[in-house]
């Protein structure tokens, strides 16, 4: 259909309209997969999002436990009432939980230990290699032995670990304030 606009014949408007449609649709198409796709990105680079979904949830009560440390005294987490705790689940056998390590020590040594504790709990299958691992790398904190095979272990079960390394903040009236795969995040709320 033309048009005829003071005696000149114009373009097709319905053709231009219908072209201006299909450009528009195909930019508002191209634009919802680009967001989709970045979507999808963001959801592939947050760890939290495949391994983290079971973890408690922050707020709820941090369940107490009892374990023996690397000097066989028994360690409870109520022990630490009043300060924030960085809670790791971890194991030597564990490539992730040794990669870990050196953040996890230069975070300690960043921290004021009369506001933040440090507990580790390893599912290491043997006391011998937790030990020596330990001692070898000169891990500080408090370092926790559980016994029990991870799979049945009260602690992992109460804690819904099942990845290591998780991590766990907890605030000081003994409440998770985070719960996490990523080191960082746990690093970001300590300095917030």
């Amino acid at each position: 259909m033309k048009v005829r606009v003071n005696g000149t014949i114009k373009a097709d408007v319905f053709c231009i309209f219908v072209k201006k449609n299909c450009i528009m649709k195909r930019i508002l198409a191209i634009s919802l997969g680009l967001l989709m796709a970045i979507g999808l990105f963001a959801q592939e680079q947050d760890p939290d999002l495949q391994y983290a979904t079971e973890l408690l949830k922050p707020g709820t009560a941090a369940p107490d436990f009892t374990l023996t440390d690397i000097n066989g005294h028994s360690v409870s987490l109520r022990d630490f009432q009043g300060r924030k705790v960085v809670l790791v689940f971890w194991a030597s056998w564990c490539p992730d939980c040794r990669a870990e390590v050196p953040a996890l020590k230069e975070l300690q040594a960043k921290s004021d230990p009369r506001k933040v504790a440090f507990v580790a709990v390893s599912f290491d299958r043997t006391k011998d290699a937790w030990e020596k691992y330990v001692k070898e790398n000169e891990m500080t904190g408090v370092q926790l032995f559980e016994t029990a095979p991870r799979k049945e272990s009260f602690v992992n079960s109460a804690y819904h670990v099942k990845w290591i390394p998780s991590l766990y903040l907890i605030d000081e009236q003994g409440k998770v304030a985070l719960s996490t795969v990523v080191l960082d995040k746990v690093v970001k709320a300590l300095n917030k």
